[in-house]
Parts: structure tokens; C-alpha cells; sequence
């Protein structure tokens, strides 16, 4: 193999994965960024708290990415022999833990965002 072929790699995955997977795992890569970054455009600003809890519930995210990892390939972490072995799991865990933070930030913006829009004006 002396290209690197998307069609293949896409095949790769949809065997490892399954379809169902595989598709909500794109589709919550792409939606997730789009959301944020629209957010983030809307609010012009970060706010901390959500962002502080997002990080931590990232933490897990990064955890059962790994998890998913380890039942879908045929090896488990002992078998992680060189140092790519170990650079792959660290990228593993940091994508887990990067979209899952992205993600709830970004449901947390979104839904208090909705409901200070959907509240009716204060009249004097």
C-alpha cells in the first residue's frame, strides 16, 4: 500500500466499527466543531463554568473513547508494544476527551442560549 486511499481507510472503519457507529461518530465530528464555533461567534466570549465542567466530563469521554477503542481492535492495552502503540492511545484519548468537552459546551451554550431567547422581555 503505497497511497493512503479515504475509500479504503472509510472501509476500514465501517468493518471495525459497524455502519450505525461510523456514521454517528462523522456526522458528531462534524456537527460538533460547527456548533461550537458558532457559539462561540454568537456569545463572543467563553463562559467558565461550562467550560469547566465540560473539561471534566471530557476526561471520561477520553476514558470510554478508549474503551470503544479496545473493543473494536483485536488487541488490548497490553499489547501496546513501541512507541507508536502508546502515541496512538495517547491521540485516542486526547480526540475522545477534545470532542466530548466541544460537544457538551457546546449543548450547555446552545440550551441556555434557546431558553434566554425563548423567555419573554421584562416590561417596566
Amino acid at each position: 500500500m503505497r497511497e493512503l486511499d479515504p475509500i479504503v481507510l472509510l472501509a476500514v472503519f465501517q468493518e471495525m466499527l459497524g455502519a450505525p457507529l461510523l456514521w454517528l461518530l462523522i456526522i458528531l465530528c462534524i456537527v460538533t466543531p460547527l456548533a461550537f464555533i458558532t457559539l462561540l461567534l454568537r456569545e463572543r466570549r467563553l463562559v467558565s463554568s461550562h467550560m469547566l465542567y465540560s473539561q471534566a466530563a471530557g476526561l471520561l469521554g477520553g476514558g470510554l473513547a478508549l474503551v470503544l477503542m479496545a473493543r473494536v481492535s483485536s488487541s488490548g492495552f497490553t499489547d501496546a508494544g513501541g512507541p507508536a502503540d502508546w502515541l496512538l492511545i495517547g491521540l485516542i484519548f486526547g480526540l475522545g476527551l477534545i470532542v466530548t468537552t466541544l460537544t457538551l459546551y457546546s449543548i450547555a451554550g446552545w440550551t441556555q442560549a434557546l431558553r434566554r431567547s425563548s423567555q419573554p422581555p421584562l416590561s417596566e
